[in-house]
């Protein structure tokens, strides 16, 4: 189903879990670019991407059927 924009709820939601994932990469990148750092910190932050990514590949299972009959 599409909004006023012509992007569907699920497209839309990629988007930002997409979006929110890039930003913990450079958030990550940026704390372990200078020593010494907060590694529980970062080890949250990469959880949290790591989840992300789980996220959006279920929904994109969803957008792509299974071709194996």
């Amino acid at each position: 189903m599409a909004d006023d924009t012509g992007i569907s709820k699920p497209d839309q939601k990629l988007e930002m879990l997409r979006a929110e994932h890039r930003d913990l990469d450079y958030a990550i990148a940026t704390l372990t670019e200078h020593a010494p750092y907060d590694q529980v910190q970062v080890q949250r932050l990469k959880k949290r991407k790591l989840s992300l990514r789980d996220e959006i590949e279920r929904i994109e299972g969803f957008a792509r059927p299974d071709l194996i009959a």
